[in-house]
């Protein structure tokens, strides 16, 4: 009890430093980090609107996709809103429940992210591997239950590391080197050997990370080779299409993501500005992106709103 005790010091709770070392970029991204996320909120509502609006989208691909937007429109909300108060107000105060609640959060919602793009592979891999058998293998039932493991496994893995992280002693120590809480960000506050920590850290991003990255990989290899056996060219280029805008969000989440444990004990102001930046990629950017990418090339969801805008300027004239 008082090891627990130990940590919870600070009567104001945690201190965010974020980019205050940095006074003039903080200006430049307070303007910029507000376009990008009401961008974020637009277009991923956007995404959630038309999928269950179209009956046309009501299809395993798009039930995915709203997953997807759905979680994005959380894992930003989880710290961007904390981050703009603080840039505007100069009180870089969160409380503890507040850290917690944030870390847990937003480490759940990455942990699901992760498995989630993986399901999605392997929707891509059915759908042009196995056709005939899309509709028997991707039924309803089946998709709810891997969206379900996805969310249970990422939170279940965010609860186990949000609780070993505040179980540390930080000894008086509250200035997190960040815009948000975080599990590396935390562990450098310790007062004690978090070798243990770092391991069961490491070995999480095995089973979060990289074994899905490994089932993703494994996807579309098979894809590759039965793309390349499509005789019909409209037939391959609509295959990449589908399959290109999935593979470019998983480079870009897993890329900034994985690149963010490289600057996890920064030693200079350039690795934690880097890494700081590299953290707001992955967690405002990539979710802004990936509407875009998503429906930038997609006839469907394009179909989809011109039928809603039709649908519109019918009742206005109608009116």
């Amino acid at each position: 009890m008082g090891r627990f005790n130990n940590t919870f010091s600070h009567p104001d709770g945690f201190v965010l430093v974020g980019f205050s070392e940095w006074p003039r970029l903080e200006m430049v991204l307070f303007v910029a980090v507000s376009t990008f996320y009401i961008m974020t909120l637009l277009g991923n509502s956007a995404i959630i609107f038309l999928s269950h609006l179209d009956p046309r989208l009501h299809t395993p691909m798009y039930f995915f996709l709203a997953n997807l937007s759905f979680l994005d429109l959380c894992y930003t909300t989880s710290t961007v809103p904390q981050m703009l108060v603080n840039i505007q107000s100069h009180r870089r105060n969160i409380s503890y429940t507040g850290c917690i609640a944030q870390l847990f959060v937003f480490l759940g919602l990455g942990s699901t992210e992760c498995i989630l793009l993986s399901i999605m592979a392997f929707d891509r891999y059915v759908a042009i591997c196995r056709p005939l058998h899309y509709i028997v293998i991707m039924n309803s039932r089946f998709c709810q239950q891997m969206a379900a493991v996805a969310w249970g496994t990422g939170f279940s893995n965010s609860l186990v590391q949000t609780v070993l992280t505040f179980l540390l002693p930080r000894c008086g120590q509250y200035r997190v080197e960040n815009f948000f809480c975080e599990v590396p960000a935390m562990l450098q506050l310790s007062c004690v050997d978090t070798r243990t920590n770092e391991v069961e850290m490491y070995a999480a991003v095995v089973i979060i990370k990289v074994i899905p990255v490994g089932l993703i990989l494994f996807s579309y290899i098979n894809i590759v080779r039965a793309v390349v056996g499509i005789q019909s060219t409209e037939g391959r280029k609509k295959a990449f299409n589908t399959c290109g805008s999935h593979l470019l969000v998983v480079v870009m989440f897993y890329g900034s993501a994985i690149s963010g444990y490289a600057y996890m004990v920064p030693k200079s102001n350039s690795a934690k500005l880097k890494g700081k930046l590299l953290a707001l990629f992955y967690g405002l950017v990539t979710p802004m992106l990936n509407p875009l990418i998503y429906t930038l090339r997609n006839r469907d969801v394009k179909g989809a709103v011109k039928k809603l805008l039709g649908r519109e300027e019918e009742g206005w004239s109608t009116a």
